[in-house]
């Protein structure tokens, strides 16, 4: 190939030999090309621009989908967690595109298609067993409801600068929960709520103008109620127990962790996620842990937190149920939580509409049943895992700080 009149240099020159490009600026297609063009059909530039686009897209999911694998409580890590589903989307297309527009038979193609394979195995691995093609190991109930408690439960952080009150109250009222749960309350978010919560006779409060308030109501009588704050003395968590109209006792932790950053540790959030889990391994009566826990489903840390609770969760062969970020459809993941013993079973779980918030509401009905089947589900926890929950909250538990995203919300008088 002639290169007397190089367009930008060698590197420009060794890359267009490198793709197979002739001094006529035409792409050289072999018969083995998938889509068989004509010579003339793509010009220098815009096999360039192919190549480059497809390419620099190849690394960054590479990237992306190896940091996760980097054992540190760092965010520049975990928060890569978050997206799988849309790198592998993103994966996914720029394979479809190598496929139809980049000649198989060169080296460098081959290399981006055989990353693009690993990157979308990879995350599929990870999000395969949140889709309703995965083997349940929370037990769909089968049971008569007259006969079992059934258990209602509204989930929903309300953003506290999100001033729509009336969004969240009309849902409030229109599906009745026995249980609701609301995180990022302030005083003004308590008071507007308190309007359809008076009806319920048991609460528990904890407003803050932190974005870390919690607020609950109950139509089952309440005890051994406790407000903590477990590692931080501006996160709260609830702490307490349900008695069902049968009688039988559940616990119940409601929580609110920090959320992860780029530019900081995620030791916070991890600690507080592990020693609620240690809680609840020590822990006889049936319980369940519920808030958004800034952490999805199929992350380090969650999967961590299930092995040494012993708990399920519902979503698996399910569905991803993603409530996180509702003002953005592809940028979407699931951090609002429900986590239950084995004891319960679920009778139906459903995504909420909109309510002003950063977070989509979860509605969930719980069957508390006297099986123990569940029980087989559970993933042992390994000493590993044990020894890094004891190592995160010893870290957390020496330092003091002020929580992460303290200061994201609006003060207002």
């Amino acid at each position: 190939m002639g290169t007397s009149q190089p367009r930008d240099g060698l590197w420009y020159v060794s890359l267009i030999e490198l793709i197979g490009f002739d001094d006529r600026d035409e792409w050289r297609f072999q018969r083995s090309s998938p889509l068989k063009l004509h010579p003339r059909s793509l010009t220098l530039e815009s096999s360039l621009m192919w190549y480059l686009g497809i390419g620099t897209l190849t690394v960054l999911c590479l990237i992306t989908t190896l940091l996760p694998f980097v054992p540190m409580a760092h965010g520049v890590f975990r928060v890569f967690e978050f997206p799988r589903t849309q790198i592998a989307v993103i994966a996914f297309g720029c394979l479809v595109l190598a496929l139809l527009v980049l000649p198989v038979q060169d080296l460098l193609v081959q290399l981006i298609i055989g990353a693009l394979v690993a990157v979308i195995a990879i995350q599929l691995v990870y999000i395969a067993r949140f889709s309703p093609f995965w083997r349940r190991r929370s037990a769909q109930f089968k049971g008569n409801p007259a006969d079992t408690p059934i258990i209602n439960v509204l989930v929903c952080n309300v953003k506290q600068g999100n001033r729509e009150y009336v969004r969240l109250c009309d849902l409030f009222q229109t599906v009745e929960p026995d249980l609701a749960i609301f995180m990022e309350t302030d005083q003004k978010w308590i008071d507007a709520l308190d309007k359809v919560g008076a009806s319920y006779p048991h609460r528990m409060a904890c407003p803050m103008d932190n974005a870390y308030g919690l607020l609950l109501y109950s139509r089952f009588p309440i005890s051994e109620e406790e407000t903590r704050f477990l590692l931080n003395d501006e996160v709260p968590s609830f702490h307490l127990t349900l008695t069902l109209e049968e009688g039988r006792d559940i616990r119940l932790i409601a929580v609110h962790p920090e959320p992860p950053v780029v530019y900081d540790d995620t030791i916070g959030r991890d600690a507080e996620i592990a020693l609620v889990g240690q809680i609840v391994r020590n822990e006889d009566r049936p319980a369940m842990v519920t808030g958004d826990l800034n952490d999805v489903a199929w992350s380090r840390t969650t999967r961590r937190f299930l092995r040494i609770s012993g708990m399920l969760d519902p979503r698996e062969g399910r569905g991803q149920f993603n409530t996180f970020d509702a003002r953005y459809p592809f940028l979407r993941w699931p951090l609002d939580h429900i986590f239950h013993s084995p004891q319960f079973q679920l009778v139906s779980m459903k995504r909420m509409p909109f309510v002003g918030s950063d977070h989509f509401p979860m509605f969930y009905r719980l069957a508390l049943t006297t099986n123990e089947q569940g029980r087989r589900e559970v993933d042992d926890a390994t000493s590993e895992d044990i020894e890094e929950a004891k190592d995160l909250v010893d870290i957390e538990s020496d330092r003091d700080r002020r929580p992460i995203g303290v200061d994201w919300e609006p003060k207002e008088s």
